[in-house]
């Protein structure tokens, strides 16, 4: 580190010891403290040793004009990185950062935020590749938002070996204002919360201080003069520089009546000392990027003039000029001459600056800063520069431009609709509420209100109120009037929000006017959705798959779209293929999805992906790669940090849990993700962490709980009019709980239900898992002859389908029916087919019934004192509490062998009743 920065050495090892921990992992530092104190010295000196040590630095110091400018650190944080690394970029991600860098071809392309978080993340990543790299920021309180919310992405989501290293101004010292440091910096916290560290950059003592003073303006001073500017300075090396140049040679040793009471006054003063170039500072001050071409044309001065102008500036230390670009020697001689200036006085610099620059965004706040009321032409720029920053991916900075115009006075109702969605994409739905609840408030009946009542029910589906949301879309549908593409919006959104709360019948009285309103429209994109949420409805209404539609919506549909996954027909698509069987198809439709999402950055909808594929990827039976992917998920949900994301992520968990025999896991997972769900409306959603808890039950073979859990789930799927069996993928759990309780007419309905809709809608997972389903339940009735016909059927289905694991279940259940019937080879053949798909699929409770099951086939009747694995199994559920009866349909064998299991039990325990049995067993 370097030597030549005195009375730092305890921060320059600190910096040290961040730049060795990269080694190992990621991290970052914050150096905060007030202004002066000598953060970008520190700061400084890391980049110059983490270039000393090999890093690719990439750095952005961005200034107090530059914070409301679009991307402005993004851009300077990748100005120097080659083109080669974004020439590998997947195609939206490369589109996003040509955007932001305004290369050529790039202005009309629009973009989305998250492309251009997924683009700075894979930069970084790559250049990893090659060695160590750090992000450096300097003044993190100016980094643009638009610039935030990217490199917060990226970081948060960060797997390779970076740094981070920023400087935060922080004047408050208090606890409320640490809060506040803290919250400021929030968006450049790595996932790991042991990685991010904070370093306070305190005062120097008299002795330092009294060096870098002699170091820097040459000159010794007095002690009792010295005493003075460190208690005023407080330490803070910029001001008691400032405060000793303002000590002439022959200054007096008691100073106190002469000094500057604030660093705030002082820099009035010194500023104040410039008077013929405070137009030209001015002009430096308000620019974001301030070039000597442009302070020229903003101060009118000649060639001469303006470098006579700027090197006197330069001179006097105020500003420094590298090339043609000007910065203020410190942040704070810009931000003192600024508030020096008078209200006027920057209103005529802006108006002058406004004709000067060239970006269209600058030059609109230039032109808004110029004026006190909204005029026509200011107004018109600033709409402009919006819908340029929102093109750009940059929602944040376009609500910024349309607030301006608003605070002019231009607050129509249509401009602020148009803020509060950008506020939304931003990701500020608070803010954005906030602002479309008082547009609806006022206003009449209209197509105005109709679409702010759209804005406003996405508003209330991002907190999860569908109830709300769909009371909010009807009132917008009666009130739309004429408009024809914002009255399909609201019906394609309105589909979706009746199919999450389960009003499928209501969906179907308006899935005819969404298509046939889309098709007089004529917008290709949203007529695919309208096309496939029809395909969708009707499917779950049991009305069967119209593939000729669902084609034709996937040949319409734009993948670049910007569109929440669940309205896409390539998803539509993917739960289809899934849900009719065709699993291996469906697998490769979601991760082509997942792919898609992960160019565009698109971390909610892969949530959403990422359960459906975990459940797809264990009914499949590859219980690795479900595995790889719950792992993935978890960690997504950790970085988005809301509630939702995370029960979808608990949800996939449970169900991976479930599958491989981890009960206490999958209780714990399901009840937490439906505890979030539960506060939520979303019916959809709610119902998975209940079917695997179901689905578990089942597997302990507690058929009571699974009775309880999905007997309720089917009655509700009932009278809400789903007629798809897919709609219904727990009811061969629930005929297995119904029959294990002894509820054979329950059973008995939901197996006609499943047979037959199998047979109607042509699902051969459905008449495969019907027959399955139909065996058990004859057996349970006694007629095993049947029951091994139909178990047999369900056997020969099965083993067309992709399913390993609900073929181990019908081998089991095969098995099963054969040792009642005393058939002990084909049984043992059938159960060890059993054993061996369990095991190799690594799902351990299902393994242990089916060896449970084979013990039962290869152990006769004993002699002995020791109980048999079945007269055990008998006893224990005896003891339980059950009746014989219900003893012999939960072991699939007949009341009399019950009977004679017990007896057997009794002798060989020396015991007479059920109560010496259960104290027995019990101990």
């Amino acid at each position: 580190m370097r030597a030549d920065i005195v009375g730092r050495q305890e921060e320059l090892r600190a910096v040290a010891g961040f730049l060795d921990s990269l080694a190992v992992r990621s991290a970052g530092l914050v150096l905060e403290g007030e202004a002066g104190i000598g953060k970008t010295t520190l700061w400084l000196a890391a980049v110059e040793e983490a270039r000393r040590r090999g890093f690719r630095v990439l750095t952005t110091a961005p200034a107090t004009a530059e914070a409301q400018l679009s991307y402005a650190s993004l851009a300077d944080l990748l100005a120097h990185v080659e083109s080669s690394v974004f020439a590998t970029l997947p195609e939206p991600q490369r589109r996003a950062i040509d955007v932001l860098l305004l290369r050529d071809g790039a202005d009309d392309v629009p973009t989305d935020r998250r492309a251009t978080g997924a683009g700075l993340l894979s930069v970084i990543e790559r250049l990893a590749d090659e060695g160590p790299v750090l992000l450096a920021i300097d003044d993190l309180q100016w980094v643009d938002s638009s610039s935030a919310g990217a490199i917060q992405f990226a970081v948060r989501r960060l797997r390779a070996r970076v740094g981070m290293l920023a400087t935060l101004r922080t004047e408050d010292r208090t606890e409320s204002g640490a809060r506040e440091h803290g919250a400021a910096t929030s968006w450049l916290r790595l996932l790991d919360p042991d990685a991010n560290h904070r370093l306070r950059v305190g005062p120097l003592n008299p002795a330092v201080l009294h060096g870098v003073l002699r170091g820097t303006i040459g000159r010794s001073f007095p002690r009792p003069t010295m005493a003075r500017i460190q208690q005023v300075s407080g330490g803070n090396p910029l001001y008691a520089l400032e405060l000793a140049r303002d000590i002439g040679p022959d200054g007096p040793t008691d100073v106190t009546s002469s000094l500057p009471g604030t660093l705030a006054q002082l820099v009035q003063a010194r500023i104040g000392g410039f008077a013929d170039l405070r137009q030209a500072l001015l002009a430096v001050a308000a620019l974001a990027e301030p070039t000597v071409e442009a302070v020229q044309l903003a101060v009118g001065a000649d060639p001469a003039e303006r470098d006579r102008l700027l090197g006197e500036a330069e001179q006097a230390g105020l500003i420094t000029i590298d090339g043609l670009r000007i910065r203020f020697t410190h942040p704070l001689l810009a931000t003192g001459m600024y508030a020096s200036a008078t209200a006027t006085a920057r209103r005529t610099m802006h108006g002058r600056l406004a004709e000067v620059v060239a970006n269209p965004e600058e030059r609109a706040r230039h032109l808004a800063l110029a004026a006190v009321r909204a005029d026509e032409g200011t107004v018109a720029a600033l709409d402009e520069a919006a819908v340029r920053a929102r093109s750009r991916g940059a929602p944040a900075a376009a609500a910024e431009l349309l607030d301006l115009a608003v605070g002019l006075g231009a607050d129509t109702p249509e401009r602020l609709i148009r803020s509060a969605r950008h506020h939304f994409d931003a990701g500020d739905p608070g803010r954005a509420r906030v602002m479309v609840e008082k547009v609806v408030d006022g206003l009449g009946p209209g197509r105005t209100r109709a679409d702010a009542l759209l804005l406003l029910a996405t508003v209330r589906l991002h907190d999860d109120s569908y109830r709300e949301a769909v009371g909010y879309l009807e009132q917008a549908l009666a009130e739309v009037d004429d408009d024809l593409r914002l009255r399909v919006q609201i019906l394609i959104e309105l589909l979706y929000v009746l199919v999450n709360l389960g009003r499928i019948p209501d969906a179907l009285r308006i899935v005819d006017d969404t298509v046939a309103d889309s098709e007089r429209l004529g917008d290709s994109g949203l007529l695919a959705k309208a096309l496939a949420s029809a395909v969708m409805i009707r499917f779950l209404s049991g009305q069967g798959l119209d593939g000729p539609m669902l084609r034709r919506a996937l040949a319409l549909e734009n993948p670049d779209m910007s569109s929440p996954v669940m309205l896409r027909p390539a998803l539509i698509d993917s739960l289809l293929l899934a849900w009719t069987g065709r699993l291996d198809e469906a697998r490769e439709q979601l991760l082509t999805l997942r792919r898609h999402c992960l160019d565009r950055g698109e971390e909610s909808d892969l949530m959403f992906l990422a359960f459906h594929t975990v459940v797809v990827e264990c009914r499949r039976g590859d219980l690795a790669a479900a595995g790889a992917l719950v792992e993935d998920t978890r960690e997504r949900a950790l970085q988005l940090d809301t509630d939702f994301p995370l029960a979808i992520a608990l949800s996939a968990e449970a169900n991976l849990a479930a599958y491989t025999g981890r009960p206490d896991q999958a209780r714990r997972a399901a009840r937490e993700a439906l505890e979030i769900f539960q506060r939520g409306s979303c019916l959809a959603v709610t119902v998975w962490p209940m079917v695997t808890l179901g689905f578990l039950e089942v597997s302990l073979g507690d058929h009571e709980a699974a009775a309880a859990i999905l007997g309720p789930l089917a009655a509700a799927a009932q009278d809400m009019g789903y007629g798809e069996p897919a709609a219904a993928p727990f009811a061969p759990d629930l005929v297995e709980a119904f029959i294990g309780v002894g509820r054979l007419a329950e059973a008995a309905a939901l197996v006609e239900q499943l047979e037959a809709s199998g047979r109607r809608l042509d699902r051969s997972w459905a008449q495969a898992l019907g027959a399955r389903c139909r065996s058990l339940l004859l057996a349970a009735q006694g007629d095993l002859d049947a029951a091994l016909d139909a178990a047999s059927r369900a056997l020969a289905e099965m083993e067309r389908l992709p399913m390993p694991f609900e073929l181990g279940r019908t081998q089991l259940v095969l098995g099963q029916i054969q040792r009642r019937r005393t058939q002990k080879r084909a049984a043992g053949t059938a159960l060890r087919e059993a054993v061996r798909i369990f095991d190799e699929l690594g799902m351990s409770l299902w393994g242990a019934r089916a060896r449970s099951e084979l013990e039962r086939v290869a152990t006769g009747p004993s002699g002995g004192t020791e109980l048999t694995p079945s007269e055990r199994r008998v006893a224990e559920l005896a003891a339980s509490g059950m009746t014989n009866r219900q003893v012999a349909t939960a072991l699939f064998i007949s009341p009399k062998t019950v009977e004679a299991n017990l007896a057997r039990v009794y002798r060989k325990l020396g015991i007479h009743s059920r109560a010496e049995l259960g104290r027995r067993i019990a101990g």
